[in-house]
């Protein structure tokens, strides 16, 4: 788009544009912005001269993009991502007295993870607000491209073009028991051939942690009795603690629960690198270079295992 075109526009006719092409209907979108539905229509109008083509198409039931619409739009949408990126810079307070960072994690790691990340932020930078979304992997690298999300945090592995993942560290996965559990007191190694005797209860199938698993059992050929199956980690952790039942997470769960302990296995579990995902080309604000600098801390604080290079 040339700067002449630009300065002829306004940043309403985009947001016009796009809001039709979102709901395929003038009255629905002159609703959102609160704008009559003429106004609207003579703005998009107005546009379409401007650009000297017809970006919608009216003779439907439905109104839609024309193709040069789409191309128009798919434009559009970024030079506003673009535009945000820039406000947020302009607004940016260095000193991090106020700030927000939007972060999204994959479920196992409010277990043990967010907790004292959060709190190491809160009290290096009280100012800064924290969101918190816990959901897939594949939701978070979509909602990073999307601009959803400002950084996240899951596993490295095969990424969406777009998105950077910098190691942060190695994580295990191991059998953990409560105090009531037999094999709480093992010195050496349960064999993971003893798992088929074990009552578990672990994630249900639509966690990527519980494929993990599933796929140690079966290369070893262990059925395990599974008694319990559960979306939150928090329950299965409350269960374990209160039966004899065992459940396979990360190790490092056990680390701010003295009621559950680890238990190895022989052969251990695959590990998992944990990384820090982001948008390759994105804006990072002041308060998500702070996060990444307290993620490291913590990781060696703590002393994860370092991860892979």
């Amino acid at each position: 788009m040339s700067i002449v075109l630009f300065m002829a526009l306004e940043l309403r006719h985009l947001r016009y544009l796009l809001a039709v092409a979102e709901h395929g209907n003038f009255t629905r979108a002159a609703e959102e912005l609160h704008i009559s539905q003429p106004t609207l229509s003579q703005q998009i109008r107005q546009l379409e001269r401007t650009l000297g083509t017809q970006l919608l198409d009216r003779t439907g039931r439905t109104v839609r993009l024309t193709d040069v619409g789409q191309a128009f739009a798919g434009h559009a949408r970024g030079a506003l991502r673009d535009l945000a990126a820039a406000e947020q810079a302009v607004h940016d307070v260095q000193d991090l007295s106020r700030g927000q960072l939007r972060l999204a994690v994959t479920p196992t790691f409010t277990a043990y993870l967010v907790g004292p990340l959060t709190a190491e932020l809160h009290a290096r930078h009280p100012g800064v607000t924290l969101a918190v979304r816990e959901t897939t992997q594949d939701r978070i690298e979509t909602g990073l491209l999307a601009d959803e999300f400002d950084l996240g945090i899951a596993f490295r592995g095969r990424h969406l073009p777009g998105i950077t993942a910098t190691p942060l560290y190695t994580e295990t996965l191991t059998l953990v028991t409560g105090a009531r559990h037999p094999t709480a007191d093992l010195a050496a190694p349960l064999p993971a051939r003893e798992l088929t005797h074990q009552h578990l209860a672990l994630l249900s199938g639509d966690f990527a942690t519980r494929s993990h698993i599933d796929g140690y059992l079966a290369q070893h050929g262990v059925r395990p009795r599974i008694t319990v199956e559960s979306n939150s980690v928090q329950a299965l952790t409350e269960v374990v603690q209160r039966t004899p039942l065992a459940t396979v997470l990360p190790d490092a769960v056990t680390h701010d629960h003295p009621r559950l302990s680890p238990v190895p296995l022989d052969p251990p579990l695959p590990p998992r690198t944990v990384a820090l995902l982001e948008r390759g080309e994105a804006y990072r604000s002041a308060a998500a270079r702070a996060f990444t600098r307290i993620a490291g801390d913590l990781v060696h604080t703590r002393g994860y295992a370092p991860a892979p290079q």
